[in-house]
């Protein structure tokens, strides 16, 4: 069965103060983008999708897409501050960014026929992630509404340079997601792991807890409920002119509305990524470690 990889890559960087996407993180020049997309041909996927702005598009497909695609389908979706906008709407005349994580998997509405997972370009997931995703969807109805979540140990996912944002999950006995909690400000002491609320008190939170990292499974039955939810938090821009229209926001709406049930995935793999400039060198050193004991090549895609 055929599986899409989609991969989110349009994001502006701006806490890594650059375009992070393209910036290499192993010792042949390798992005994290090669690693997942490595993991991902191992586990089954057959094809990929990358959602990108069209100002980085030659660059992109210059510094990645060449190097890709002679080894899985490669295609490429752009995202606007406008794409995907329904006939009447308009948006606050200072918006300048994209919309969010949402808006970019419905731009590619259009391409993706088959089930589906969801990745960001500039983070490090793990082989585990991408077989269990393919294990979950090879199968699967398009018209399924069962989709699937992996999700990681809060003290996976921690950066030593600065504080994070992590939704933290509520899930059943049986591994069924009931809601997608978004923290802000989550940082390790010498204590532990704490967060910080809207009125600045700080509270501690479980680093076994799981959280979402933005790794999903879905089948096609996604999309008209991402364009049902559209108008909704185009209306809301009015009130919050920043606002983002975020996958896992629509995830939770769709469970609380009994539309959809997610399967958590578990697992213990550590998650990482450069979400500041200073993270790059652990990154390299994790990329070493995993190399040295055999996980991957080097080169990664061996030598030309």
């Amino acid at each position: 069965m055929a599986l899409t990889l989609v991969v989110l890559a349009a994001g502006m960087g701006s806490r890594y103060g650059g375009l992070k996407q393209i910036d290499p993180v192993g010792d042949h020049a390798e992005l994290i983008i090669d690693y997942s997309i490595f993991d991902a041909i191992r586990a089954g996927f057959d094809r990929c999708v990358f959602v990108i702005r069209s100002e980085i598009e030659t660059e992109f497909r210059t510094v990645i897409g060449r190097r890709l695609e002679h080894r899985i389908d490669v295609d490429y979706i752009h995202q606007a501050l406008t794409t995907g906008l329904p006939s009447g709407f308009s948006l606050p005349p200072d918006r300048t960014k994209p919309l969010g994580t949402a808006q970019a998997v419905l731009a590619c509405r259009h391409v993706v026929n088959e089930p589906f997972a969801v990745i960001n370009a500039d983070d490090f997931y793990g082989a585990d992630a991408f077989r269990q995703l393919a294990g979950f969807l090879n199968g699967q109805p398009c018209d399924r509404t069962d989709y699937a979540m992996v999700a990681y140990r809060l003290r996976n996912t921690l950066s030593e340079h600065g504080t994070v944002a992590r939704g933290i999950c509520s899930v059943t006995a049986d591994n069924w997601l009931q809601a997608v909690t978004e923290h802000t400000a989550i940082a390790s002491s010498a204590d532990g792991i704490h967060a910080h609320d809207e009125d600045g008190q700080r509270h501690w939170l479980d680093g076994e807890g799981l959280v979402s990292m933005n790794c999903w499974g879905f089948t096609q039955s996604l999309f008209p409920y991402l364009a049902a939810e559209f108008p909704r938090f185009l209306d809301s821009l009015a009130r919050q002119p920043s606002a983002e229209f975020f996958l896992p926001t629509v995830v939770n709406t769709l469970l609380q509305r009994n539309l959809c049930r997610v399967r958590v995935l578990p697992t213990d793999t550590s998650w990482f990524g450069v979400t500041y400039p200073e993270d790059k060198p652990s990154v390299r050193q994790r990329i070493r470690a995993m190399t040295a004991g055999g996980q991957y090549g080097a080169p990664l895609w061996g030598k030309a």
